[in-house]
């Protein structure tokens, strides 16, 4: 480990306060010549001569390493809630400084408590954190019977969950509120979605969230595979279809953690069910229309992957300073000059780049690039049935030509 980084010990204290700290860990907070926290962590420590109490920074991520450069050196103390590496500092703590520098002492967490109380167990419920982020994030994880332990951010965070589920169709679901847990004040409220939707109860401050899914009826998306039915997304017409979206993403291969830019977003839908593979994944949108920019962030927090990042411009220039993706796919726009060569060259070793294309000029293009390159070039056409008459028969759409390359790995 360097010995030039701070070396921060990180202790979790339950709702039940400074009474409820094991001595050996009340040792450790009270040797601590820095003791960092929130207001309301630093005010449960009975007060220590000389100690230095210092709230956390705003914003937090961002002040973090000038605060801990002040006071390298010293013993630094950090207290937080329950178990800090359950979307806590002590995970902020780990990305910045490295596992070997942060020494975490955990209490029971909240997460473990509302399993207890409620008698779920752990591998049957997903966990998902609304703490300093968008509630939104629950509805990639709905399915019926699906249990979610959803983290509060303040006392607003039951109501507007409630309001959300309402108005995405999960209106049946059950909600189990536990304030407190641990404490002796401890609370449980138990309702549904829709009835809270309308006249919420006063829910305490700190609040876990457990929530029994259960849809209206109403054709709830609840499907993680590639291929949405295209009335899931608001669009203009500009959407990738959902037979050539599924195709699309089978080459794409998202896996956890992943990075992608979906370059020409028009609706977003590539870049939307690329996220929802997996909880960890990422997409960056590049759209240069200001109006589909917005449908696609609308999009994107209806089918819960909020965290979607758009960027307002047109490729090759709006790609400048974006993260090297692990996968691109360019939509519209391939014939721009520069924009596939920008996405190639940035691609991470072993990505993927799947192109589409339905002009004459963009399918010689693609050609041109298999033929360079290699890869595997495809055209589709799919033919839908509609009525004609009272008979149906297939009408075809605009046959797609589909590029997909593979980098070579360093």
């Amino acid at each position: 480990m360097n010995a030039s980084r701070p070396v921060v010990t990180v202790v979790g204290i339950g709702a039940d306060g400074w009474p409820g700290v094991p001595e050996r860990l009340r040792r450790i907070v009270v040797a601590a010549e820095v003791l960092l926290g929130g207001e309301r962590h630093l005010a449960l420590v009975p007060p220590v001569d000389a100690q230095v109490r210092t709230p956390w920074p705003r914003p937090l991520r961002a002040g973090l390493p000038d605060l801990l450069a002040d006071h390298a050196g010293r013993r630094v103390v950090a207290l937080a809630s329950g178990d800090p590496l359950v979307s806590g500092i002590g995970t902020t703590l780990v990305d910045l400084l490295g596992a070997d520098a942060v020494r975490v002492e955990p209490a029971v967490s909240s997460v473990a408590l509302a399993h207890a109380r409620l008698g779920w167990a752990a591998e049957s419920t997903v966990v998902v954190s609304a703490v300093a982020r968008d509630v939104r994030r629950v509805l990639r994880e709905l399915a019926p019977g699906r249990r979610v332990v959803v983290l509060s951010s303040d006392a607003s965070t039951p109501a507007d969950l409630a309001a959300l589920l309402t108005m995405g169709g999960w209106g049946p679901s059950r909600m189990t509120v536990l304030g407190d847990l641990g404490a002796a004040e401890e609370s449980r409220l138990e309702g549904t979605a829709a009835v809270w939707a309308d006249e919420p109860p006063a829910f305490p401050a700190l609040t876990i969230v457990a929530v029994e899914a259960w849809p209206d009826g109403a054709g709830s998306v609840v499907s993680w595979s590639a291929g949405l039915p295209d009335d899931a997304f608001e669009h203009d017409g500009q959407l990738t279809k959902r037979d050539l979206r599924a195709a699309a993403l089978a080459r794409l291969a998202p896996a956890p953690g992943g990075l992608l830019w979906d370059v020409g977003a028009g609706a977003g839908s590539v870049g939307i069910e690329w996220m929802r593979a997996h909880a960890t994944c990422r997409t960056v949108a590049v759209e240069a229309d200001p109006t589909r920019a917005g449908r696609v962030r609308r999009n994107a927090g209806r089918l819960g992957v909020p965290d979607l990042q758009v960027v307002t411009g047109r490729a090759p220039d709006a790609l400048v300073g974006l993260p090297a993706p692990d996968a691109v796919f360019v939509g519209g726009g391939a014939t721009r000059p520069g924009v596939l060569e920008a996405c190639a060259s940035a691609l991470r070793p072993g990505g993927r780049l799947v192109v589409h294309g339905v002009t004459v000029e963009t399918e010689a293009l693609l050609a041109r690039w298999y033929g360079e390159r290699g890869g595997e070039l495809t055209r589709t056409s799919v033919e839908t049935a509609t009525p004609i008459g009272s008979f149906s028969g297939f009408t075809p759409a605009r046959a797609v030509t589909q590029w997909a390359w593979q980098k070579e790995s360093s």
